[in-house]
């Protein structure tokens, strides 16, 4: 099935594209951890042994490696949706990017465990998970490999003034944790039911849509 998005009218955004799985690279702190962001009680966890990754994990309103802007006011809404994912300890993600939009639980590295806006940037923390592939990315920090963080999305986009613009209808997925940025037509076609289906629950509509109408009424 093919997404159809209407054509905009005089003087708003052109060349509007079919949904996309949206991919973004941001690099963490140095050594994976910025320790003005952990908490006491993390920094004894991070001492016996575990591992917390924080940072800057996406930007709004600023042109990435990519050319996409995400406007503020659509990341912001993500953040909240993603933030009852991370209350509920659902906010996984994997090590590499997969072409799908779908987190595959077997491939389960880290999951964050604090995500919020401060100004333009989207900061959060992330606790590296004892599997298989939460392993293969302590091993690889250890090693300081420079690893970053990658957000997964599914969204359409639009040409303005020589910018690629993330439509209203982007839907964040999670963050991966990525060896290398992600390049420039790095996405793949998707459908937006299929997000619909296979990673939001009644309940995620349910309040993404309660979000959407208190946005309205700030």
């Amino acid at each position: 099935m093919l997404v159809v998005v209407n054509s905009p009218p005089a003087g708003h955004r052109s060349n509007i594209m079919s949904v996309k799985l949206l991919r973004e690279y941001y690099e963490l702190c140095e050594g994976g951890v910025c320790q003005d962001l952990l908490t006491e009680e993390e920094k004894r966890f991070v001492a016996n042994g575990g591992m917390i990754l924080s940072g800057i994990m996406q930007k709004s309103d600023t042109q990435n490696g990519n050319g996409r802007v995400y406007p503020h006011r659509v990341l912001e809404r993500e953040v909240k949706n993603y933030a009852k994912l991370v209350k509920e300890r659902r906010a996984l993600g994997e090590l590499d990017h997969p072409d799908d939009s779908v987190i595959n639980l077997r491939n389960a590295s880290h999951m964050v465990t604090e995500i919020w806006m401060e100004g333009k940037d989207v900061k959060g923390k992330i606790k590296v998970l004892d599997t298989p592939s939460g392993k293969v990315l302590q091993e690889l920090v250890k090693a300081n490999v420079n690893v970053g963080i990658s957000s997964r999305g599914m969204g359409s986009v639009s040409e303005s003034a020589g910018r690629t613009i993330v439509e209203d209808d982007f839907q964040l997925i999670c963050f991966d944790m990525v060896s290398e940025p992600s390049t420039p037509g790095a996405f793949m076609m998707k459908e937006a039911k299929d997000i619909q289906n296979k990673v939001f629950t009644k309940a995620d509509k349910i309040n993404r849509l309660l979000n959407e109408v208190l946005n309205e009424e700030e």
